[in-house]
């Protein structure tokens, strides 16, 4: 097959043919299969469009060195691709949640000139996938994942943002929260609260901020630090957060979320909390507008750690469906002193309890055999340091004559505990089983600390200024919203469905018509992922940019 000339009355004609074999001379003669018409008046465009479909079937390398040699561009051009998956999802339960609608909506009173809303978006998209500075988050949204509506950001526009969210938060808290518990139809009514501190490695605190020296629950307290604070419902998902400076006292800590949980006008409200809160006073404000709270206990106290009253009091345990041991214990009487305990037992966990304490007294013997003690006041180093050691110390006491034994009574004391909590409630209605079950639920709070700081990354903290750490703390929570919403909605973890939208890249193909975005096909497992959470899947073609016309 080739494209051949003829030439008629001076004029010359192009056509496509091809030699075939004429059937009664057997000679060779050119059939024509198609009239370009004159050369002198091709349409050169149609020529160019049949080379690229016959060349589609060459190999590669020489496709390029044809369009080389014609000098002639390819319908499309693979400029790159984009993740979509992870920000996809998120941006599906962002709009799903009314978040987006919210923020719209008091933005509407502003006049910003930039996309605030998207802006935070990506904040917190970034926090769920990728958590990295603010400075970073140019090139994260720039040139490693697709965030509809925002192809490039500045970092003086997220701090913009930032300074919205932190003027707003009181109001988005309050919508989201309301949003999300007629969404989900969440339980309102408990509300489990607990505290995380975030250190800063700076060598003083601040006069005035926010970053000042306190109790650290991670073994940092020699450095300055904030304190933070999570509400959670049953479910576990955070419908509030609060900061504070890191030496807030936990009395100022309980007024205010009580003030703020108040000012959202709920029903009824029943704070569950651990015993790190528990003291007479805080109890006390617990109990304001005729909320009841749901607190732990400690098991031992005053400085000999004497079992707490509550435990000496004697009564039949009777056992739950779930195999604890429960006995209700009422302390004071009739008189203002009156308080409600439950004393819970986990048989298992005593059998652990009494297997670890057996291990300690059994090396703790050893220790003692091996140990040169002398009579009277004198002691060797040895003697004190065993005296003294945090676990085996316990156990110990000295004699008249100065020697260390080992102390029985402590030992059936310690025994009495075995698998047991204690915990005490201002409600007389709630049975007992309900408060046990609340306390219990009291972990939620803790994994939500715990996804705080390996999961979104709250530390470190790439801001000094108070408003700004106050910001990305939001952020934060806004993030861990998304991500306990999704894993209880679709029963999978956060890192198992990381994995499962990694794969989903949207690719940029440039034409001769404009720019062509298009998604990766996706498997059953990832169209399953969206539907369960009612996020339209993403469609095919994400987007096409029309070029525009250079003489228009």
């Amino acid at each position: 097959m080739y494209v051949r000339t003829v030439t008629s009355k001076g004029i010359r004609y192009a056509q496509l043919a091809h030699n075939v074999r004429d059937p009664k001379t057997g000679q060779p003669r050119a059939q024509v299969l198609y009239h370009f018409g004159r050369v002198d008046q091709l349409d050169l465009d149609m020529l160019r469009r049949l080379v690229r479909s016959i060349a589609r079937f060459l190999p590669p390398e020489e496709q390029v060195e044809l369009q080389k040699q014609l000098g002639m561009a390819w319908p499309f051009q693979y400029l790159g691709s984009l993740k979509l998956g992870g920000t996809w999802l998120l941006d599906g339960l962002w709009k799903r949640m009314g978040i987006a609608e919210t923020l719209q909506r008091l933005l509407a009173q502003r006049h910003y000139q930039t996309p605030v809303e998207r802006h935070l978006f990506a904040m917190v998209a970034n926090r769920a996938l990728a958590p990295s500075s603010k400075l970073a988050i140019e090139t994260w949204v720039g040139q490693q994942v697709y965030v509809d509506g925002l192809s490039q950001v500045d970092v003086h526009q997220l701090v913009r943002a930032m300074d919205f969210l932190l003027e707003a938060a009181d109001a988005i808290q309050r919508e989201v929260y309301w949003r999300i518990a007629n969404l989900f139809n969440l339980d309102v009514d408990v509300i489990f609260l607990d505290t995380t501190t975030a250190h800063f490695e700076i060598e003083e605190e601040d006069e005035d901020g926010l970053r000042r020296w306190g109790k650290s629950a991670d073994d940092h307290s020699g450095h300055a630090q904030v304190r933070m604070g999570f509400a959670v419902t049953r479910d576990g998902i955070p419908v509030r957060c609060w900061v504070w400076p890191g030496n807030t006292a936990d009395r100022s800590v309980v007024q205010e979320v009580k003030r703020d949980l108040n000012g959202w006008k709920l029903n009824r409200v029943l704070l569950v909390l651990d015993a790190g809160f528990n003291s007479a006073e805080t109890r006390r404000i617990l109990q304001g507008a005729g909320d009841h709270y749901i607190i732990g206990e400690k098991l031992r106290v005053g400085a000999q750690g004497v079992p707490a009253e509550a435990l000496r009091r004697g009564g039949k345990y009777r056992k739950l469906p779930d195999g604890l041991e429960i006995k209700e214990v009422i302390v004071g009487g009739d008189s203002a002193a009156r308080r409600r305990f439950v004393v819970v037992r986990n048989p298992e966990q005593a059998e652990r309890d009494r297997q670890t304490r057996e291990s300690i007294l059994a090396e703790l013997r050893r220790r003692l055999e091996e140990l040169p003690q002398l009579e009277g006041d004198a002691h060797t180093k040895a003697v004190c340091a065993l005296r003294s050691h945090e676990v085996f110390g316990r156990y110990l006491r000295q004699t008249r004559g100065g020697r260390l034994v080992i102390d029985q009574a402590k030992v059936r004391q310690e025994a009495h505990l075995d698998g047991k909590f204690l915990i005490s409630s201002s409600d007389d209605f709630l049975p007992a089983e309900d408060l046990v079950a609340g306390y219990k639920q009291l972990w939620q709070v803790e994994r939500v600390h715990r996804d705080l700081k390996h999961v979104v990354d709250v530390r470190p903290m790439y801001h000094r200024l108070e408003d700004r750490i106050r910001a990305h703390v939001l952020l934060c929570w806004l993030a861990l919203l998304l991500i306990r919403v999704a894993e209880n909605e679709t029963g999978k973890t956060w890192r198992q469905m990381k994995e499962l939208l990694g794969p989903i890249d949207v690719g940029c193909h440039a034409t001769a018509h404009g720019e062509v975005w298009q998604v990766c096909p996706l498997t059953e497992d990832q169209k399953a992922l969206f539907r369960t959470l009612q996020v339209p899947l993403p469609p095919h073609y994400l987007k096409i940019q029309v070029a525009r016309r250079k003489d228009a």
